[in-house]
């Protein structure tokens, strides 16, 4: 049978040029100690060009957590022998269980990567770990560099911008999706045309060729840099906000309606507006009868959700041209209303028509980036807002990117 030392080599993978001299167990802190020895005479190989070059030295001796043993923390020690290239200089030799400068083992880190990714917050996945917050929040950018360096970026022809809250107040970051991936592909700070253009030169001039279509709001900044960067491409202005227009044109009529009623004595409209901002197909049978009988009551507020509603039927027209036409009808009755928020959101959507029809030529919308939302959501409740932009865009690639986060080991 194997000694303790074969054991641990074995386990580790580490072939025949590192031996296990030691294996020290210490039962009062749960620890394991696995001395590592790279062997005499074992090449020695230039970590940039890859010539096998002769041992200068060692360098001083470093630690590297591993995976943990029958639940005992598990630590490598080693000296890493340092080659002298005439090309490179001194350099250290690649490890077959660490990245360069890494602190934890190839294998901790797929594991530690499994378990974040899983766990309800970043916050639980550190503590099963045993991490710091730091600790864990460098993994999570190690792993995240990794995976946008080899992630696959060729043909994207749908991409989203979109803005995400960051902080408190009116902070804003920039976020740039791959519709048919449903995967986020750069974080930007702020929500400016500058912020634009940190997002389109994450991209190839190859790859931006490739986009057909970008989802976006009418947000000037957001035209204007997707017209630079891909004037090819067609601009959608999405279904989803221009919705969210819709409701809160809606919501300000009631909200005025409801303060003049109540002067009044009236009370109909108390606590309903969740009823005018849910879809009917969503209410209970006990709402459902609630919002059927204000619907049909002679309210300023009735007659705003009747022409937001009646605007969903624009996209069911079975192309551009009947949708135009759809849409002179409908807009004739908005500007009719004498209701200053449906007028005024009626004039945005005029202004943006060419940009809206599109969507029946490329059917996307922003509608997989806001299903992002609830997730982002959580990562900055879990971190209780981040007063780092960095850190955010970090959670938000490492939780949304879609990507190949874990490293490729040798050991088994």
């Amino acid at each position: 049978m194997e000694n303790l030392s074969e054991h641990y080599a074995r386990l580790l993978g580490l072939g025949d040029d590192w031996d296990v001299t030691d294996v020290d167990l210490d039962l009062s802190s749960q620890r394991v100690e696995i001395r590592l020895k790279h062997v005499a005479g074992a090449a020695c190989c230039c970590p940039e060009c890859g010539e096998q070059r002769p041992l200068k030295d060692h360098a001083p001796e470093r630690e590297w957590r591993h995976l943990d043993t029958m639940q005992f923390e598990t630590i490598l020690v080693a000296r890493t022998p340092r080659t002298n290239c005439p090309k490179c200089g001194v350099l250290n030799i690649d490890l077959p269980w660490a990245d360069p400068h890494g602190r934890f083992t190839l294998m901790f880190q797929a594991f530690a990567i499994r378990v974040l990714q899983a766990s309800a917050s970043v916050e639980q996945g550190r503590q099963l770990l045993g991490l710091s917050w730091r600790s864990a929040h460098d993994l999570m950018r190690v792993a995240v560099r990794r995976g946008l360096e080899d992630r696959d970026m060729d043909n994207i022809a749908h991409v989203g911008i979109d803005e995400k809250s960051f902080g408190k107040g009116q902070d804003y970051v920039s976020v740039l999706v791959d519709l048919d991936e449903h995967r986020v592909l750069e974080v930007a700070e702020g929500r400016t045309q500058e912020s634009a253009e940190t997002l389109w030169n994450t991209l190839s001039d190859e790859q931006k060729e490739n986009v057909e279509a970008v989802a976006m709001d009418m947000w000037s900044a957001f035209i204007s840099s997707a017209s630079e960067h891909v004037p090819e491409a067609e601009i959608v202005h999405d279904r989803f906000h221009i919705s969210k227009h819709l409701n809160e044109a809606v919501d300000k009529v009631r909200r005025a309606e409801h303060k003049a009623l109540k002067q009044e004595g009236d009370e109909r409209l108390t606590g309903s507006r969740f009823l005018w901002l849910t879809n009917e197909e969503n209410l209970s049978e006990e709402k459902a009868a609630a919002f059927d009988e204000l619907k049909n009551a002679k309210l300023k507020t009735s007659r705003a959700w009747a022409i937001s509603d009646l605007f969903r039927d624009f996209w069911d027209q079975p192309g551009e041209y009947t949708a135009r036409n759809f849409f002179e009808r409908w807009h004739s009755w908005a500007s009719r209303s004498r209701l200053e928020p449906i007028i005024k959101v009626g004039r945005m959507i005029k202004r943006h028509l060419d940009n809206i029809v599109t969507w029946f030529r490329h059917p996307i919308s922003n509608g997989p980036t806001e299903g992002f939302n609830s997730r982002i959501q959580a990562i900055k409740a879990a971190a209780r807002g981040f007063r780092n932009f960095e850190n955010y865009r970090i959670r938000i690639l490492f939780f949304c990117g879609r990507l190949d986060l874990e490293p490729e080991t040798s050991m088994t």
